[in-house]
């Protein structure tokens, strides 16, 4: 299935082929100031199903382990559309609201729980992790 992700203002795109590899809820603080929101979600490609268009600039973080995190946004409009890391060097995440999909695959994992605002409800049947993120075979139970 061919999806599109963009930017706010429309200049910042991911085509992507067929479907993610997991969706997930992350709930640590970083992603709650990178998106203003109380959680980021993020659906995880392998590199080679996604095509990039348009302009970006890159915000580099440290992340778990000694590894780097980069986050592409567009330079016009602010959005962090999608990200990549040390962690896997072959994944690109793209952020699910940028699809602006109702219909998008639901989250199988929601990670970094220990900073989940109290209030926050999540879907039944999902893997829930405290801190760290975890594979997409271990978060669709086959590790």
């Amino acid at each position: 299935m061919n999806r599109l992700a963009q930017c706010h203002c429309g200049s910042l795109r991911a085509k992507t082929s067929g479907d993610p590899l997991m969706v997930s809820i992350c709930h640590c603080r970083d992603c709650q100031r990178r998106t203003g929101a109380v959680a980021g979600s993020g659906a995880i490609f392998a590199k080679t199903e996604v095509t990039i268009e348009g302009e970006w600039k890159v915000f580099e973080r440290d992340a778990a382990q000694a590894r780097k995190v980069r986050f592409h946004f567009c330079p016009d409009c602010g959005t962090s559309l999608y990200w990549e890391g040390d962690f896997n060097p072959d994944l690109c995440i793209i952020a699910v609201g940028a699809f602006a999909d109702p219909a998008f695959p639901p989250p199988l994992v929601s990670v970094y729980e220990e900073s989940r605002h109290d209030w926050f409800q999540l879907p039944d049947g999902m893997k829930h992790a405290q801190r760290g993120l975890v594979s997409p075979a271990a978060a669709a139970g086959n590790e």
